[in-house]
């Protein structure tokens, strides 16, 4: 019962968009939509996201081995995603989607209403996202799991039908497309801490900090040996007794237990 009462729940979850440093912000704030409505109300409004997929596209290799079909990957696809927005009473929403994709096609460059229209595209660094984020969170916003879309533009906005009869609340559906995403915050202080992408950070800690490398494989294994001591006291580690590790080294570390102290977090020490 405790695992099955203690899942993930669909309704808890937030969408943030950050838009390029470039005309684009200056576009659509000459159509009414400021950043306070881009940073925190159209996120808000966005009634239905996804969390992303990918698939890896893959190739069969014959004769290698006799009797045998090998299949190796080559490719990570990265599939498009839909977001449903609820349309303000002022209609912003429509207005950043329409509007985001209208610079996309260059219409900020000439006049959309003269009889000889045409288009001229923005260069993709120009109007692509690299920081828009979906978090899913729990309601006690302790347990949350992150994804960051690099690339990421409106593709497709549906055609948003109205009629008469009862009313209800108007929405807008846009498919987005994106280079890649990563999972995890990706902050520039959790790089810096070595705990950026859902990595627990086993002893990587900051390099000029802690004079830890994360090129010495072995020291990062004893690292994590001694998270794995003090979250479990009965473990292995701390039944072998005291023992030095790294001694015939030439790294200027060691990493000690000491026997009987199962509550005592051991160290690195120079």
């Amino acid at each position: 019962m405790p695992k099955i009462q203690n899942v993930a729940l669909t309704t808890d979850y937030l969408v943030r968009f950050t838009l390029p440093p470039s005309g684009l912000r200056n576009h659509l704030r000459r159509k009414g939509i400021d950043s306070r409505f881009i940073g925190d109300d159209v996120g808000l409004l966005c009634s239905g996201a996804v969390l992303p997929g990918s698939a890896l596209a893959s190739q069969n290799i014959t004769g290698d081995f006799q009797g045998i079909v090998e299949r190796f990957a080559h490719t990570r696809n990265f599939t498009q995603i839909n977001f449903e927005f609820y349309v303000d009473n002022q209609y912003k929403t429509m207005k950043f989607l329409e509007h985001w994709m209208e610079y996309i096609t260059g219409a900020n460059q000439v006049d959309p209403g003269n009889d000889v229209h045409y288009f001229q595209l923005n260069y993709p660094h120009d109007y692509k996202s690299n920081d828009t984020t979906v978090v899913k969170f729990e309601r006690n916003h302790n347990q949350f799991l992150e994804y960051r879309f690099i690339g990421l533009f409106p593709l497709a906005l549906n055609s948003v039908r109205v009629q008469y009869g009862n009313s209800q609340i108007l929405k807008a559906t846009c498919s987005f497309s994106y280079d890649r995403y990563i999972s995890g915050e990706s902050s520039s202080l959790l790089r810096d801490l070595r705990r950026a992408y859902n990595d627990l950070g086993f002893g990587r800690g900051n390099v000029s900090r802690d004079g830890l490398s994360l090129k010495d494989d072995q020291l990062n294994e004893i690292a994590e040996r001694q998270v794995l001591s003090v979250l479990n006291p009965r473990s292995d580690v701390l039944r072998q007794g005291s023992y030095t590790a790294l001694s015939n080294q030439s790294s200027p570390y060691q990493v000690n237990i000491n026997q009987g102290a199962p509550n005592a977090v051991p160290g690195i020490s120079p």
